[in-house]
């Protein structure tokens, strides 16, 4: 086997795919991934369950089903259904509730 070594590969033109960061595409290797946001259609409460399953690619109901066995086993379902509710923002705005109540306390208190 003939094989010559002609040095590192030129810096500019070539790059580790896998180091490579393409600012117009922020999903990296994970292709097309949904923005975490509670949908107004579809939802049974607030969207949680229903927003976490869609970015997550798998089914409301076993979201759903993750919820219900954390809240029979230790109670930590519930918090964690709050927090999703007030930090997820809803479909179609950019802020989340627990965002908009602090600007308006903000706004208060000026």
């Amino acid at each position: 086997m003939n094989t010559t070594y002609t040095g590192p590969p030129d810096s500019e033109t070539s790059q580790d795919s896998r180091t490579s960061y393409d600012s117009d595409n922020h999903h990296g290797d994970f292709g097309s991934v949904e923005r975490l946001e509670r949908p107004v259609h579809g939802r049974m409460v607030a969207g949680v369950a229903a927003g976490a399953a869609r970015t997550l690619g798998v089914d409301p109901t076993v979201v759903r089903i993750i919820f219900a066995v954390l809240v029979v086993v230790g109670g930590f379902g519930i918090p964690l259904y709050l927090a999703g509710w007030l930090l997820i923002p809803e479909e179609g705005r950019q802020q989340s509730l627990a965002s908009d109540l602090i600007q308006s306390f903000q706004s208060k208190s000026r």
